[in-house]
């Protein structure tokens, strides 16, 4: 048995001295130098006896150190588990229980406040820092420089995402070495990537887009990364004049757009600019092509599938749509188990090998979501025209996607239900101009009772990571409900809709 993942991502550049990574401060890091990292760092763990198959759960602040650890998981066959760098202890402590982790890697300065989570788990934490320091990275530079990689098949897993729904706890996403492998080849495909690419990467990489779809795809093509630590517009206009292609989130676009430096000529030798993980709104698309000459390709995907579908590379890119199937992925719209004709709105359902293997220790929600003859049934609600595009026009679940991170909304509402003269409360997204997404929370007060809504913020503050908190907060007497009791959230989101306009 081979490791496919590995060969593709990895193998093809053992002892290649060709550029991968163009770091902060002009360092460039060649592929034989990132996979020697990489394999101190299967090295490391394995000695502290992490076996294949066991998950690995980081919290760590980008680096290539961060890079390589992941990249390590793969030779090693162990279970990579990135987990968002604004999750509070509160927050991470079901993850490293729920995933079962065999370890937990945080940055130094983080080790302190989560050490307490890890050990009521049992497990131990060890740290790796931006500039090479912790105890992993003391560890990993006491290994040695050479690894063989483990054997692997195709359905092994290789990572854990969790993923959030609108009841219930977060779901762990099992994603396999064929999931990321097949996508990461059909983008290849569409996207016309090559050797000779240099990717603009100023995306987070606790997250797949910026993990899976921009890192696997350029080691697949050989190309390279300008890795930046955080999208910082300044860094942005001066590090674009040396990339050929750049993906984002909208929130990327319109702070670019809001910047008159960023013109025509900055961008005339750039090859394609890529789009995802939040709606990309009409204006910004039209104001980008008027500004720059470029259409941004926009696509569609989510955690358990990684891309489903894409705008053509060759041919119209259309806004307001998510493009068509990508290789090997098959999309149907559906009413129940019925496929729509072109035009008619229903649950947007997926096929492939792209189709994740199902919740980490949740068969019964697995069996809930994927249909007898293998479609995923999304819970988002989209069309197909005539031509074909792929349209997505609202979410069957009520998950709110900000600035291209999921937000649970029971997970918020909860806690907001807990405060003192709460009565009960209802969390909704609101269009945002800069984050396409943003929370807005609905509070009804107890009989006779005033919420001091400085305190529920403070609260909130405490126990919710930022991108999770409400932008916006609103009181009202009641929440409108439907003959059976439900909340109706789509009559609070067209009250609200506007609340973040201007």
């Amino acid at each position: 048995m081979t490791n496919p993942l590995y060969e593709a991502l990895l193998g093809q550049h053992e002892g290649k001295d060709t550029a991968f990574l163009h770091l902060p401060g002009g360092a460039t890091l060649t592929h034989a130098d990132f996979i020697a990292r990489a394999d101190r760092f299967a090295n490391a763990l394995t000695a502290r006896g992490i076996a294949p198959g066991d998950r690995l759960a980081v919290q760590l602040t980008k680096s290539a150190d961060a890079l390589a650890l992941y990249a390590g998981c793969i030779k090693a066959g162990i279970v990579f588990l990135p987990l968002n760098t604004a999750y509070t202890a509160s927050e991470l402590d079901y993850f490293i229980s729920n995933s079962g982790a065999a370890l937990f890697v945080c940055d130094p300065a983080s080790e302190a406040a989560l050490t307490p989570a890890a050990a009521a788990q049992g497990i131990s934490v060890m740290t790796l820092g931006t500039a090479g320091e912790g105890s992993l990275a003391a560890a990993a530079d006491a290994a040695g420089p050479r690894f063989a990689p483990v054997p692997r098949g195709p359905d092994d897993l290789a990572a854990l995402l969790y993923t959030s729904g609108t009841t219930g706890r977060s779901k762990g996403a099992m994603l396999t070495q064929e999931n990321l492998l097949s996508n990461a080849r059909a983008l290849l495909d569409c996207w016309r990537f090559t050797a000779d690419d240099v990717l603009l990467h100023a995306l987070p990489i606790f997250h797949a887009h910026g993990l899976f779809v921009a890192t696997n795809l350029t080691l697949l093509a050989g190309g390279a990364m300008i890795f930046l630590p955080k999208f910082d517009v300044e860094a942005v206009l001066a590090e674009l004049p040396k990339a050929t292609s750049m993906m984002g989130v909208p929130t990327f676009y319109t702070r670019l757009l809001d910047e008159p430096r960023f013109t025509r000529d900055l961008v005339r030798h750039m090859r394609l600019f890529i789009s995802g993980s939040a709606p990309l709104l009409a204006e910004t698309h039209a104001r980008f092509e008027e500004r720059t000459g470029h259409r941004i390709l926009e696509r569609y995907g989510m955690t358990e599938t990684s891309m489903n579908t894409s705008n053509p590379y060759e041919g119209a890119r259309r806004a307001g749509t998510v493009g068509f199937p990508l290789p090997g992925v098959e999309i149907r719209v559906a009413d129940g188990e019925k496929a729509l004709p072109a035009g008619e709105i229903g649950t947007v359902e997926v096929r492939g090998p792209n189709v994740f293997k199902g919740y980490w220790q949740m068969p019964e929600k697995t069996a809930e979501e994927m249909r007898a003859d293998g479609f995923f049934i999304t819970g988002d609600l989209g069309l197909i025209d005539e031509d074909g595009y792929l349209h997505i026009v609202g979410r069957g679940k009520d998950l709110v996607i900000s600035g291209g991170y999921n937000i649970y909304p029971k997970e918020v509402e909860l806690l907001l239900d807990e405060q003192p003269g709460v009565l009960e409360s209802a969390v909704i997204g609101a269009p945002h101009p800069d984050f396409g997404e943003s929370v807005v929370a609905i509070l009804v007060p107890e009989a006779g009772a005033a919420i001091d809504l400085d305190a529920v913020r403070a609260a909130v503050g405490e126990k919710l990571a930022r991108f999770k908190q409400p932008r916006h907060y609103a009181v009202i007497d009641a929440l409108p409900r439907n003959t059976m009791g439900k909340v109706q959230k789509n009559i609070l989101r067209e009250r609200y809709k506007h609340v973040f306009a201007g």
